[in-house]
């Protein structure tokens, strides 16, 4: 969904033809992937930041376009609520001091951001304190055929009302524009095809202790709800799941229901069978494996970890990591990075198909409730466990992890120092954001302002006054 489309209405004969050929480059895919030396080389890393646009006073700014057009920088690109932007970074070797690298370029963009916004600045966050429900209308969507197209896609297939239920909070909404309230910092690391479902499975372990130690949206529309309450109302706002859908086990938006065993190939067969086409924009010539379709309806498929298929330079295949919220500071973000991919990468070497997958569903939604106070389990451990105490005893086996990737021992222990310091000091964004509107009174303008100030220091946020 990273292009726009040139027009927004589709026919029915189109939709079927683009199940069609979704289905036809299956194969293609697959036989791509089998193929003897395909996506080797050196691993790289690369991320993705969305943020949001504030006013002087602290409320989203529904100037994206305007924004973008003033900086003029292929990295930045449109999201779907006006008041969103994504920046795109540049991939990177894992090999050496990435995490130094992506903090400087995280720093660099968000600085760059704010300030091209005229009246207003630029805030890496995972969900706006200041929003509210007068935010969430059609006119906040952005000005872009594949927004459009894609809440078309999502009506043809739901004219039910989209449900959130998070705590005591309902809401009941007819479009997709609440996606718009969630921003992340989404993460990806390229792999061999043959090591690509450990590496996956590893991920999909390591999301809960990981998100645990991250949490940043404790807020919406007023309430306060989950540590990282993204979690919750990004499933729940783009669920095409109606009346005659019911008996799908997963979402649109979704951890898994099981580990895969073969390939990625397992994953993308799944998301042809399982779900439906929204956007279904057929390319007119392409390539034999360059799938175009196929790689379009994966992006309309939001599980927390995915895979990837880029045909660029020869094609390569990757995993994606959806779960971490946006910000608070650079450091933060290329710390949670490296915590993320070093306890991957550590996990990667056994097998865990033996392992309940279960349970890391289970810590996955726990640690997005409750953060460091989160009951979590782990391979090999008896009962279970805090997860502060969970994060920091898995802290050296994420060093081992970037070390045999040939992470510099330095940039790793500069990062993943971090980690520990805000576990031992129980200092997540989440946990600053409600001491601070404590202590504010409630003012959420307030608190925005001045997460501003200190998330552009580019300080950590356990050095956060």
């Amino acid at each position: 969904m990273g292009r726009d489309l040139d027009k927004e209405r589709f026919t029915e004969a189109e939709f079927a033809a683009f199940g069609k050929r979704i289905r036809e480059q299956l194969g293609d895919l697959r036989e791509l992937l089998d193929t003897p030396g395909f996506g080797q080389g050196p691993a790289t890393i690369g991320a993705e930041l969305e943020l949001f646009l504030i006013d002087e006073r602290g409320r989203p700014l529904p100037r994206n376009s305007e924004v973008q057009e003033a900086l003029d920088d292929p990295r930045v690109v449109l999201e779907l609520g006006r008041f969103n932007l994504e920046i795109n970074l540049t991939p990177t070797p894992l090999a050496g001091e990435p995490f130094e690298r992506m903090s400087a370029e995280v720093q660099e963009t968000i600085t760059k951001v704010d300030g091209a916004v005229e009246g207003g600045g630029a805030l890496p966050i995972g969900i706006l304190p200041t929003l509210d429900a007068g935010h969430f209308t059609v006119g906040a969507m952005s000005d872009q055929n594949r927004y459009r197209a894609m809440s078309r896609g999502f009506r043809r297939l739901r004219l039910e009302p989209f449900l959130v239920k998070i705590e005591d909070l309902e809401l009941a909404v007819e479009d997709v524009i609440l996606e718009a309230a969630n921003t992340s910092w989404q993460v990806h690391i390229r792999t061999p095809p043959e090591e690509f479902a450990r590496l996956f499975n590893a991920a999909q372990l390591a999301a809960g202790p990981v998100l645990a130690a991250c949490g940043n949206s404790p807020f919406f529309l007023g309430r306060r709800l989950w540590e990282e309450t993204r979690i919750a109302l990004m499933e729940e706002a783009v669920d095409d799941r109606d009346v005659e859908r019911r008996e799908r086990r997963d979402g649109r938006v979704t951890f898994g229901s099981d580990w895969v065993r073969e390939g990625a190939h397992e994953l993308f067969e799944r998301y042809v069978r399982d779900y439906e086409p929204i956007v279904p924009a057929l390319s007119e010539k392409a390539e034999r494996y360059d799938v175009p379709e196929l790689r379009l309806h994966q992006g309309t498929i939001w599980q927390w970890n995915r895979p990837v298929y880029d045909p660029a330079d020869g094609g390569h295949l990757r995993v994606e990591m959806r779960a971490l919220p946006a910000g608070p500071s650079c450091a933060d973000m290329a710390a949670n990075t490296a915590f993320l991919l070093g306890l991957t990468l550590s996990q990667s070497r056994r097998d865990l198909t033996g392992y309940r997958f279960a349970q890391a569903y289970q810590n996955f939604y726990r640690a997005a409730m409750d953060g460091l106070d989160a009951k979590l389990s782990w391979p090999g451990w008896e009962g279970e466990f805090e997860a502060a105490e969970l994060v920091l005893a898995l802290l050296p086996e994420a060093r081992e992890g970037l070390l045999a990737a040939g992470v510099s021992a330095h940039d790793a222990d500069r990062s993943l120092e971090v980690i520990a310091q805000r576990t031992r000091l129980r200092r997540t964004g989440a946990v600053w954001q409600r001491e601070t509107l404590a202590r504010f009174d409630g003012d959420r303008e307030r608190l925005v302002r001045r997460y501003r100030e200190l998330a552009l220091s580019g300080t950590p946020v356990h050095l956060w006054p």
